[in-house]
């Protein structure tokens, strides 16, 4: 048996120690940077706890319970999401708060579409930039102004009771904000108007991306205007699309501060949404644990709502 001398075993271990060396150090670099980077990202997740989920929690254990914010608790368990359930004016706010989806949601996508879609064809250079920045003032204007402004042009001897009886509609004229009826897509109206300029930028800058070749092809295909909006602009326009839902879904649900400048949740209940119930129910009834219940309930239902909307534009988009 021959016994390997010192310089041989010396002279084969010598790659490894190089090696190991360099791995270390790498591990030693790994680890730093990544305390450097929870140092970095750690006041923002203070930030996060202390004003997001150290809420949220405390907004579901008071849920559970009968408490007027000041003096002590009472357990009663699931009793306050089935008074819910049970009293009309309450369920009834989630109700007013899809049909505010209709006007908040889908009416400001489909008319950003056509719209983003006509400025993208006709309106370009110096002028595209224009009709951009003027469609897009609404979404800068501070929400409680644009109630206080259109509470005014709504009303019975404000500017659009006085176009409809220049224009021969005195019949139609009404209190829009103060009818049972109307008032709820008068809000709505206004939801329109505030988002509609959000959608048509967001969409227009989509559609910029798209590759003009594919217009082209279709022209010479024969394909008209409407074949090439719903066969190349919108299937291709699907996760700017997504957005838009989301964030205009996300500002029907949450609804709070256009309804309460404008109406108040009135005349009745007829505007009543979650968030005005959530704040009657929290500082003027002193029902703090009812009024978690439906806050509980309304981020379940605008997580509900949301995930499939990103799941499908995400999907679809890939």
């Amino acid at each position: 048996m021959t016994i390997p001398s010192k310089s041989t075993v010396t002279s084969n271990n010598r790659p490894a120690a190089p090696a190991l060396s360099r791995w270390i150090s790498l591990s030693r670099v790994v680890r730093r940077e990544t305390v450097i980077g929870w140092l970095f990202v750690l006041p923002a997740l203070l930030m996060y706890a202390v004003f997001v989920l150290v809420p949220l929690l405390l907004t579901i254990l008071y849920s559970f319970f009968r408490w007027n914010g000041v003096g002590p608790m009472t357990w009663v368990g699931w009793k306050n999401y089935v008074t819910i359930f049970q009293v009309p004016n309450l369920i009834g706010t989630i109700f007013n708060a899809f049909w505010l989806v209709v006007w908040f949601s889908f009416i400001p996508v489909g008319l950003g579409l056509i719209v983003a879609s006509v400025i993208h064809r006709v309106a370009t250079g110096r002028l595209g930039a224009i009709a951009r920045t003027v469609l897009f003032l609404p979404q800068v204007i501070p929400l409680v102004a644009a109630g206080i402004i259109w509470g005014w042009l709504l009303a019975l001897p404000g500017l659009i009771n006085q176009i409809l009886r220049a224009v021969g509609l005195g019949v139609v004229t009404r209190a829009w904000l103060g009818d049972f009826n109307w008032a709820l897509s008068a809000v709505g109206m206004v939801g329109v108007w505030v988002l509609l300029g959000f959608c048509i930028v967001l969409l227009q800058t989509g559609m910029a991306k798209i590759d003009p070749a594919l217009y082209e092809s279709a022209r010479i295909d024969g394909a008209g205007w409407f074949t090439e909006f719903t066969a190349i602009t919108v299937p291709l326009l699907r996760y700017e699309i997504g957005v838009c839902l989301t964030v205009t879904v996300v500002a029907a649900l949450a609804a709070f501060d256009i309804v309460w400048v404008s109406t108040a949740g009135g005349p009745g209940n007829a505007t009543s949404v979650p968030g005005i119930q959530i704040y009657v129910l929290a500082f003027t009834q002193r029902a703090v644990g009812l009024a978690s219940a439906l806050a509980v309930m309304l981020m379940i239902l605008v997580v509900a709502v949301i995930i499939p909307i990103q799941w499908l534009s995400r999907e679809r988009a890939l």
